[in-house]
């Protein structure tokens, strides 16, 4: 205890004379695509096998009021490499980085930070918006695409700009690209770690196109079998064709060699003897493809519940996301925090964990979180805010909106139809039951806060519907 305690007053930038082992330390920012809240199994999933999360989770911090700032990838990522509201001036769900922005791995570099990225980028369509020109010393994978053409070699496709993914582009028939992914990051650390870094390890996976090994396909279709789901495969309704039951036994095996790239990069880190000096975060940009248009036949890939629906929705199966956090010396022993946290937060949260100073002119909407992962209290007066302007209710259902949330409650303004939804988190958290009837004086402050917020952000009114 008392070493935690000093390390907890020094900080690490105050600890540069002790042990290499105590020097400024690394980061793995591990991010997983579409992976849903219940999609890891330590939340309850009874398909999915992620030992190796679990096993990580259970000597972290996990954050059970985690969320994404937007329920689609795009504006999702630009929140967390900017620590900017991707609606903020104007902006819609075609984010892309302005070069006036100061990036997280940008900041770390300025800091003598070696920073490796490799994965699923999605932010602008030309190269002088990808990685390597936006602080990484190393892009790998990283361009326009949100998918890769195939998960087998070769991954491109023709309606990528260069026909492939940056940096992958020479490789091997049969080659499966979660591991190819996890084979750079492990050549990087192996190569890089006698300095701090930053690996942002961004996965294509567990988004479509549904493609795994074949051997665990096969292994999750047994599992399945015994598995005894009773009712509807699908519910329909105003959130769309909801899907009900975690059954697709590919999107399963996705999940396994996720889990086993994250297992992978573990065992490295413990092989180097870095592992006690690495901050490790986890999450996914959003929540899990669970819904579609009503007349929309494409494949759905898991289920959020107990949570209501899924991506490109606001409610919480589409914005909630497992997060936890590793941070040797302060926050390596099993606990849960309810503090509410979002996407725009992990930019100044890992400089002040790095010690490294704060740039708030930069991630301007952004709150470092370290109070949380020290374990006290923070954000039960904080407001939070998330708007979509570029709906797909024929994709995934979703519908225009505004949401604020201030305490547990959580209030819906759908801005194609001026619909106002209302919910008590604390007595309804799976948004089952509206009150805005009910509750008209906090309707009317929730909406004003919000108005005000609009305006500050300056935020773009929707498109035309697709």
């Amino acid at each position: 205890m008392k070493k935690r305690n000093l390390i907890l007053s020094l900080g690490f930038a105050g600890i540069a004379s002790m042990s290499m082992a105590q020097q400024k330390p690394n980061v793995l920012f591990f991010l997983v695509d579409d992976l849903g809240w219940n999609d890891i199994s330590i939340n309850g999933s009874e398909l999915y096998e992620t030992p190796n999360i679990d096993k990580v989770a259970n000597e972290s911090v996990y954050f059970s009021n985690a969320y994404t700032v937007y329920p689609r990838c795009v504006p999702s990522r630009y929140a967390m490499i900017t620590g900017r509201h991707p609606a903020r001036d104007g902006q819609t769900d075609g984010n892309k980085i302005k070069h006036e922005e100061t990036t997280l791995a940008e900041a770390m570099k300025s800091h003598g930070y070696g920073t490796f990225f490799t994965g699923k980028w999605h932010l602008g369509k030309t190269d002088e918006f990808w990685p390597h020109n936006h602080g990484f010393d190393v892009n790998m994978g990283g361009c326009d695409a949100g998918s890769p053409g195939s998960y087998f070699y070769p991954f491109g496709s023709e309606r990528f700009i260069n026909g492939s993914l940056y940096g992958l582009e020479e490789g091997e028939s049969g080659d499966y690209i979660t591991d190819r992914l996890t084979e750079e990051t492990l050549k990087y650390i192996r190569e890089n770690h006698e300095k701090p870094f930053l690996a942002y390890v961004a996965h294509y996976a567990v988004h479509t196109p549904f493609q795994a090994k074949k051997e665990r396909v096969t292994y999750y279709e047994e599992k399945i079998k015994k598995l005894e789901f009773q009712g509807d495969e699908y519910a329909f309704g105003p959130d769309g064709r909801a899907k009900l039951r975690q059954d697709n036994a590919v999107y399963a095996a996705m999940v396994e060699s996720m889990d086993d790239s994250f297992g992978a990069i573990i065992a490295e880190l413990k092989k180097l003897g870095i592992y006690d000096n690495t901050i490790i975060i986890f999450t996914s940009d959003h929540g899990g493809l669970s819904n579609s248009g009503l007349e929309n036949k494409r494949g759905l890939a898991t289920t959020n519940l107990p949570l209501r629906a899924g991506k490109g929705h606001m409610y919480e199966g589409g914005i909630k996301v497992p997060m936890f956090v590793r941070w040797p010396g302060v926050a390596d022993e099993k606990a849960t925090t309810d503090v509410m946290i979002t996407g725009m937060d992990y930019f100044p949260t890992i400089l002040e964990m790095c010690g490294l100073p704060l740039l708030p002119n930069e991630h301007i909407d952004g709150l470092s979180f370290v109070r949380a992962l020290k374990g006290e209290d923070m954000n039960k007066h904080r407001i939070f805010t998330w708007h979509q302007t570029s709906a797909r209710p024929t994709s995934t259902g979703d519908h225009n909106s505004t949401v604020i949330r201030k305490g547990n409650f959580k209030l819906h303004y759908f801005l194609d139809d001026q619909k106002i939804e209302l919910y008590d988190l604390s007595k309804d958290p799976y948004e089952e039951n509206n009150i805005a009837e009910d509750k008209k004086q906090i309707v009317k402050k929730l909406m004003k806060s919000m108005n005000e917020w609009k305006v500050e952000a300056k935020v773009s009114s929707p498109k035309k519907k697709k």
